[in-house]
């Protein structure tokens, strides 16, 4: 491990019981910064009401540290909205927002357009199918940035368990993600969860990145926000445990094809030669390939979207 990441885990690696919620809403006070919190969901009605009502006792009615919380709806056909609403949540439609710009599906689509209907100087996303919830998540990632001028985005980091306590969570990020920053992105190294949906930043620093549209976005915003802030305006912070749904191994196979291209993309901006990703499925007549298209779209800097500029200079 380089000596500089070593030096960055000491200084910039903290825990959630580093920053009490009086220091927070001290530091909230005194610097007038508003908080939004983000969650993307897709048919998620299971889980997104107990985070929202978390959120919502925790940090906005028992302390004011959040000031709004927007469940961005990309396409569910379940109960998702009204359940996010009924618990308290602005819920907006991702297809809603910026409608001249066709939605495509994807995670990152949706982050960056939630950007034009959050209002804090804080954003603070949350994937919405986290289980036994702790408001801990956005105070935690939160913390930073409120109390320290200098860091611009932080990721929580935690242990991930399988269903039934077998082994960890986290396979994306061990065979996909951590080789690749490891080899190509050293600085990178010191972080515990890179791949992870729990992050927070500055919106200062959001709305000047590229979002790759799909799963591929979390590594992206992490390796450009080091090309444009540094590695100490980065940081993590410790929030415990994390429960939630655990997809099959073809769709991580198929998550692994975007995060790839989203590195490879970063490394030469060049096009892949073949940006489609073939696995097989069994069947009585034996394994029959399906053939997925990889994410190849990314979404440009808010900062460059008119719309975006208007609302900034009203």
């Amino acid at each position: 491990m380089l000596r500089e990441v070593e030096s960055w885990l000491s200084t910039r690696s903290w825990s959630v019981t580093d920053r009490p919620l009086h220091g927070l809403m001290a530091a909230k006070r005194a610097t007038g910064s508003t908080v939004s919190v983000v969650l993307p969901a897709l048919n998620e009605e299971e889980t997104v009401g107990e985070i929202v009502s978390v959120i919502r006792h925790d940090l906005m009615q028992q302390v004011p540290l959040v000031d709004e919380i927007v469940v961005v709806d990309s396409g569910s056909t379940d109960r998702t909205s009204a359940v996010a609403a009924a618990a308290g949540a602005r819920v907006v439609h991702r297809d809603d927002i910026l409608p001249r710009i066709p939605a495509v599906p994807g995670k990152g689509e949706v982050l960056w357009r939630s950007l034009l209907v959050t209002s804090g100087d804080i954003v603070c996303f949350v994937d919405a199918d986290l289980k036994e919830f702790s408001s801990d998540f956005v105070s935690g990632i939160v913390g930073p940035l409120l109390t320290d001028p200098g860091v611009d985005l932080v990721k929580a980091m935690y242990d991930r368990p399988m269903a039934g306590g077998g082994g960890q969570g986290g396979r994306v990020t061990e065979l996909m993600a951590r080789p690749l920053l490891n080899m190509h992105w050293p600085q990178l190294a010191g972080f515990v969860q890179p791949l992870g949906g729990e992050y927070a930043a500055r919106r200062s620093l959001l709305e000047q990145l590229p979002f790759p549209v799909g799963y591929g976005v979390e590594l992206g915003m992490l390796v450009d926000a080091l090309h444009l802030v540094g590695l100490d305006a980065l940081a993590q912070v410790d929030v415990g445990v994390r429960k939630h749904r655990h997809q099959d191994g073809q769709a991580l196979g198929r998550m692994a094809a975007a995060i790839y291209r989203t590195a490879q993309l970063r490394l030469a901006r060049g096009h892949l030669i073949r940006p489609s990703l073939t696995q097989f499925e069994r069947d009585r007549d034996g394994f029959r390939p399906r053939t997925y298209s990889v994410d190849t779209e990314e979404r440009p800097p808010m900062a460059e979207i008119s719309e975006y500029r208007r609302r900034k200079a009203a």
